[in-house]
């Protein structure tokens, strides 16, 4: 079949969150205006709380960034369809929605490692605490792989259907409605899963196996509970993290979509940009200082 016989596809149809439109507009207004508020705070207290501006604060707040970059790439379009009473999402927008969304979580990936990192040089080397990967590097990892998938979904041709199973622009979604040959794009998938997934994945698993070592070998038990305590936060990120993008991400091609659970795509795209924040705020102390200082309506004696 030529390229010309084809009817592009111009937009697409995505699918909601709950059947109930008054339920899905709570639960959007409620998630979005969390993640808003606790991410903006993060940001804003490693910004003026000077015992904040240390490399570990550094890598939270920017952690906070990339979760607003995630959850804004889905949650305004959401709102927005359910409040005119439709589901639709123009091509462009799809792919705009497509490498934002992607973007953002192999930013999370990489940023996590390096999380990783700076906890090991912490805990073991404490007296080379830099950090061990550039900023350029990271960056430069993250957008060159985001911007390959989503070209590859771009040169696809989609002629019909147009219903994307699920209430954002994925890869595995809108790949499945190609006519075209999506070898290429599942190949690019599948490399960008063993160089930066299980990569990064492969780097925390080393690190926190060094720092677990270097943890016993602490003779005292306080010793021991304040040096795994400065982890604890970013342990719980990273399998909260990383069990949704395994679950989401790393199935057969053959697995039906339909049967994926709805439940988990709403933990990974729309909660854990939520939780986050929360996550690294109620047991660090630093930060709830930062937050006393912060609230307008604390007064100091």
């Amino acid at each position: 079949m030529h390229p010309q016989n084809f009817t592009k596809v111009s937009d697409f149809i995505l699918e909601g969150v709950f059947d109930n439109q008054g339920l899905s507009i709570a639960m959007c207004l409620c998630l979005y205006s969390a993640a808003i508020l606790s991410n903006s705070f993060v940001i804003l207290a490693t910004v003026v709380h000077s015992p904040l501006h240390t490399p570990m604060y550094f890598f939270i707040s920017n952690l906070a960034v990339l979760d607003l970059v995630a959850i804004s790439s889905v949650l305004p379009k959401m709102l927005a369809n359910l409040i005119v009473g439709k589901n639709t999402i123009s091509f462009e927008g799809c792919i705009a929605q497509l490498y934002t969304f992607t973007f953002s979580g192999s930013a999370e990936l990489t940023l996590l490692t390096v999380m990783s990192c700076d906890r090991y040089l912490a805990i073991c080397w404490p007296l080379h605490y830099v950090t061990m990967m550039s900023k350029r590097t990271c960056i430069s990892l993250m957008a060159g792989d985001s911007l390959i998938n989503t070209l590859l979904v771009a040169q696809l041709d989609f002629c019909g259907p147009n219903l994307v199973q699920n209430f954002l622009c994925e890869l595995p979604p809108v790949r499945a409605l190609s006519c075209s040959s999506t070898y290429l794009s599942e190949i690019m998938v599948y490399m960008s899963d063993i160089v930066l997934g299980m990569g990064n994945f492969l780097l925390v698993i080393l690190s926190y196996c060094l720092i677990i070592i270097t943890i016993l070998k602490i003779q005292s038990s306080a010793g021991k509970w304040k040096a795994f305590s400065t982890c604890s936060s970013h342990l719980a990120t990273v399998g909260f993290f990383y069990s949704t993008i395994i679950y989401v991400y790393i199935q057969p091609m053959s697995t039906p979509l339909q049967k994926k659970n709805r439940a988990v795509n709403i933990v990974y795209a729309l909660v854990t940009p939520t939780l986050n924040p929360l996550i690294y705020s109620l047991r660090n102390k630093a930060i709830k200082e930062a937050f006393w200082k912060i609230i307008p309506f604390h007064k100091t004696n």
